[in-house]
């Protein structure tokens, strides 16, 4: 391996370093908790260090939320050889709840921080490849779905609006602890209950 080629991957390696720091600080202490000054102590390197990599926490944000699309986004395409679309459509349904519910820090970043978006429109990044990727995985079994005679009588883009929406709503209640308090059931139980009645729901042709 040569000099150039050495240094490339001490460089991705601290990166790789500064942004697990940065996932485990937002885990532990909160997003708006965690500085930049934090996560250089995190690694025993220097603020400066941290700021020849990412000019702020923003930065950071971004790339993050990047990461967790991707993984998302694969985690949901990898049930494409599902080939019934309503039991597709309920397994990823399951993934997505078991990935918010597994990685609620993550998923306040992606779904709820304005952040890496505004840090997205300040780029002038005119395609979100990742949330693109996320969304047509659901919107393409939804369209299966329809194909083979489920959701009579509804459009594809609203419904497949609507059922992320459904599943979305479920997890940020659950992540905010809102759930117990307004219905004063034990929150995994319903969640679980709740997520197959709707499942039910939508499968019904």
């Amino acid at each position: 391996m040569g000099i150039a080629e050495r240094k490339a991957k001490e460089k991705e390696e601290l990166k790789a370093l500064i942004l697990s720091a940065a996932k485990k600080l937002f885990a532990e202490k909160g997003i708006e908790e965690t500085t930049i000054r934090s996560i250089a102590r995190e690694i025993e390197y220097s603020v400066g260090t941290v700021y020849v990599y990412y000019k702020d926490k923003t930065e950071i944000l971004h790339e993050l939320h990047q990461q967790g699309f991707a993984q998302l986004g694969g985690e949901m395409r990898s049930l494409f050889n599902v080939s019934d679309p309503m039991e597709r459509l309920k397994a990823i349904g399951r993934t997505y709840m078991n990935f918010a519910l597994e990685n609620t820090q993550m998923y306040d970043l992606m779904f709820n921080m304005k952040a890496p978006m505004e840090f997205i429109k300040a780029n002038e990044e005119k395609t979100w490849k990742e949330g693109h990727g996320t969304f047509d995985a659901l919107r393409n079994t939804v369209k299966d779905c329809i194909d083979h005679g489920y959701f009579k009588g509804h459009q594809l883009e609203p419904l497949s609006f609507a059922i992320w929406s459904s599943v979305h709503g479920m997890c940020s209640l659950y992540i905010r602890d809102r759930v117990k308090a307004a219905t004063g059931q034990e929150p995994d139980e319903l969640m679980g209950s709740a997520y197959e009645d709707l499942m039910l729901l939508f499968s019904r042709k």
